[in-house]
């Protein structure tokens, strides 16, 4: 009995030892796993951390993509109202009263938040000719032209675009750095020691902030481009001749243009004849009486000479 229960025993301590060797191996393996998530976090969040801030962007763009459905982690951002874009236009819109429909175009333009920037007319009833230029939100310009191009039939159109997103970007930049270097010339000007160098600190300290107003003078330029687009918009009457429109050949049009070009040349002959003829009034007149009065003079002697002739010869004696 005793060597049975000293075996019980033994087998029982080996199952203890076994048990426990498996939990000690259990544990071990799952501080393994956990380290090893630790560290792959840890990586993950220190790349994320040396990313510069453009690259964070592009991944959380990616992230958000992937989530709704879209590949291409990273791809930019072509949104328009993200980007700076200038638009201009011109049309000709043939009407039937040209002062009726500038009047027209005035009031639209208002109601879009705009205002005419130009406007230029020539009279003349059916052929008269309206020039406005207009000055209308980017956020309305399409809608502005189509109402323009409503008023009568339009003859032409041209609209352009361009992307100035990169120049703006660029001037911004340029512009933060020129006003960090006018700061530290300012600051260099107050630690000035010497005339000479208060001078020369002064002379760069203008031109650098010469250059910084310029380039905020472009920016607001940009901006105001941006922000207002412009439209050139040409009335015309129901007689108006537009430019391309061909011209007419043929005898009777060349012998239309030769009588206007020698009606034309006479009429510049005879304006410049009214011009001089004062002068040669004021002057000619006095002129010719001088030259007449000296001929007179000139030929004087000579009929003296003639008339009276030479002396008669006495006539001869006869001879007894």
């Amino acid at each position: 009995m005793t060597t049975m229960g000293a075996g019980m025993d033994g087998r029982r301590g080996r199952r203890r030892s076994a048990l426990l060797a498996a939990g000690v191996l259990v544990t071990a393996l799952a501080l393994a796993g956990c380290s090893a998530g630790d560290s792959g976090s840890a990586d993950s969040a220190g790349v994320a951390a040396e990313a510069p801030p453009d690259a964070q962007g592009a991944l959380d763009k990616g992230s958000g993509a992937d989530a709704a459905g879209t590949a291409g982690a990273g791809a930019p951002d072509l949104r328009v109202d993200q980007r700076a874009i200038i638009y201009t236009g011109s049309m000709r819109v043939q009407v039937a009263d040209v002062d009726v429909a500038a009047r027209e175009v005035s009031a639209m333009v208002t109601r879009a938040g705009g205002f005419v920037g130009g406007d230029q007319r020539r009279s003349a009833e059916a052929d008269a000719v309206a020039e406005l230029e207009l000055r209308v939100p980017a956020a309305k310009f399409g809608q502005v032209v189509e109402e323009v191009a409503k008023l009568g039939r339009q003859q032409s159109r041209e609209i352009n675009t361009q992307d100035v997103t990169e120049e703006t970007v660029d001037l911004e930049a340029r512009i933060v750095t020129q006003r960090a270097r006018v700061e530290s010339a300012r600051r260099l000007l107050g630690r000035a020691n010497s005339i000479s160098d208060l001078v020369s600190l002064e002379n760069e300290l203008g031109r650098r902030e010469a250059d910084l107003a310029s380039l905020e003078a472009k920016k607001r330029r940009l901006a105001d481009l941006t922000a207002l687009s412009t439209i050139t918009v040409s009335l015309a009457g129901p007689a108006a001749k537009t430019s391309e429109e061909k011209a007419e050949t043929g005898f009777l049009v060349g012998l239309k243009g030769g009588w206007e070009a020698f009606a034309t040349s006479m009429t510049i002959l005879l304006t410049v004849l009214g011009a001089l003829l004062p002068w040669l009034v004021a002057i000619g007149v006095p002129l010719a009486v001088v030259l007449l009065a000296l001929r007179r003079r000139r030929r004087s002697p000579a009929q003296v000479t003639e008339v009276s002739g030479p002396p008669p010869v006495p006539a001869a004696r006869s001879a007894p």
